[in-house]
């Protein structure tokens, strides 16, 4: 079993980051945020961009987030015995060629779409090392295992936001730097209610075991899952990771969330496609991460598209690093439970999020921005901003916040939630523009909509213990809202 890592050389790591200063890079983040920093100058009919204050921080996180650094030295997993059936077991092809990969000192792990242009591998779990990048080819599929045997032995991971060790995700690096997955092929999970999702009814008493193991205190060491409990894996977990690239290819029908970057820094997820209509199958999770940019990706998932995350009450409070310094842009939306979500799992913080560019577009997406939390969780999220919206249908509230998620209020740490503004949003249907409540006893904080649009609301706003709610050019059902 792998070792858990030490959280303050992960502090200082992240703390160092930080600090660097600004570095070039090469492909859609620079075009985006060339295009977002020359917004900021006025033109000869316009006046000056009246986000420029929110570009300016975004594209400083942006300049901060350094790619891998990896060698042009390809190691086709061919030349280690790979056979594209799509039924042949290639794990030891890909791990051969990973570890050769590795002894010379990096390089690309290519799945080659072969001389028909297109070609399926059977596989289970790889295990990346740091200065390896997996390079699916345009054409090439994944075809990940379904067996739970396949990826056993458990390694050091988290479930639900507590640690333990259990099923390893199905692509996962551990205390690894300089490590990508690139390509324009797919990756399939492969799951279905016939394997993994049928685990949803199954996971409950295992998971609840758990959740009392961290309040007990139990060593993680002890936390033992995997064979004989029912708690799926993600599709890729990089833990404990520096420099991360996902660009490129397509995830689809995952166990359980897609990607879930984990207490890594300077992670970069562009141009990815993820598609999943299966229980708890978010597309992307980071947690407790500094220094994450979610550029271009396309969403349509069986729960929230992006949720942010830091950890979960107890274990949480043990560990107790935020998710900070994210950035959301140019990225499409379809089904799922939120669009870009917070929480629940956010006892170790959340703060300076930027969303910008985005669209959002299906009846069955619950939410646009959602905010989810309770008083066992605690924690809190603070500068949450998502602006530049264009939604068609949005299956619920434009903004969700819940203070009585999961289990309610019966905890004795109270959330802090403040900071939260959504600017030019145009929407054409929703359920409400709002819905948020806090506690008699902690209420929200500060709520800023600022050129807000809904063209046809159905049902009714409604807030409860928010301190400070300013509504700014807010317009719905084509009448102008000053009160929420």
């Amino acid at each position: 079993m792998s070792t858990p890592f030490d959280r303050r050389a992960f502090l200082r790591a992240s703390t160092a980051a930080a600090a660097l200063a600004a570095v070039p890079f090469t492909g859609a983040a620079a075009h985006a945020a060339a295009t977002s920093s020359n917004a900021n100058t006025a033109g000869p009919n316009c006046g000056p961009n009246p986000d420029r204050a929110l570009d300016e921080a975004a594209d400083a996180i942006i300049r901060r987030i350094r790619r891998p650094r990896i060698p042009r030295r390809d190691f086709p997993v061919t030349r280690f015995g790979a056979v594209a059936d799509g039924a042949t077991d290639n794990t030891a092809a890909i791990a051969a060629a990973v570890a050769a990969a590795s002894r010379f000192g990096g390089g690309r792990v290519v799945i080659p779409a072969g001389p028909t242009g297109t070609a399926s591998y059977a596989t289970g779990p790889i295990h990346l090392k740091s200065r390896v990048e997996l390079h699916v080819e345009t054409g090439a599929t994944l075809l990940f295992s379904t067996d739970p045997n396949a990826y056993l032995p458990a390694v050091f991971t988290r479930w639900q936001g507590i640690e333990c060790y259990n099923y390893s995700p199905l692509i996962y690096a551990y205390g690894q730097t300089d490590i990508a997955i690139t390509g324009g092929g797919v990756l399939d999970g492969q799951a279905s209610t016939a394997n993994w999702w049928a685990w949803k009814s199954l996971e409950t008493p295992d998971f609840n075991q758990l959740v009392a193991q961290a309040d007990a205190g139990v060593p993680v060491a002890q936390r033992i899952y995997g064979a004989g409990f029912h708690l799926p894996p993600t599709f890729v977990e990089p833990y404990n990771c520096q420099r991360v690239l996902i660009q490129g290819v397509t995830f689809r029908n995952s166990p359980f969330w897609h990607l879930h970057p984990t207490l890594s820094s300077e992670v970069t997820i562009e141009g990815v496609t993820v598609n999943s209509t299966g229980p708890n199958t978010d597309g992307c999770d980071p947690e407790c991460c500094d220094g994450v940019l979610i550029d271009g990706v396309t969403f349509d998932v069986g729960d929230d598209c992006i949720a942010i995350k830091s950890g979960r009450n107890t274990d949480g409070r043990r560990v107790n690093v935020p998710s900070q310094n994210i950035v959301i842009q140019n990225c499409s939306f379809a089904a799922g439970h939120g669009g870009v979500t917070i929480g629940s799992e956010m006892t170790g913080g959340v703060k300076n999020v930027y969303g910008r560019d985005l669209t959002m577009n299906s009846p069955i997406l619950q939410s646009g921005h959602r905010l989810k939390t309770n008083s066992v969780r605690g924690g809190y999220i603070e500068n949450s901003n998502i602006y530049r919206v264009t939604a068609g249908q949005i299956g619920g509230p434009v903004l969700l916040i819940d203070f009585n998620y999961g289990e309610g209020n019966t905890g004795t740490f109270p959330p802090t939630v403040t900071g939260i503004t959504l600017k030019h949003w145009t929407v054409n249907t929703a359920v409400a523009g709002w819905t948020a409540a806090g506690y008699s006893t902690d209420h929200i904080g500060s709520i800023l909509l600022d050129d807000v649009t809904i063209t046809t609301m159905t049902g009714k706003n409604s807030s409860q213990y928010v301190d400070d709610f300013q509504l700014v050019d807010v317009t719905i059902n084509g009448q102008p809202v000053t009160t929420p």
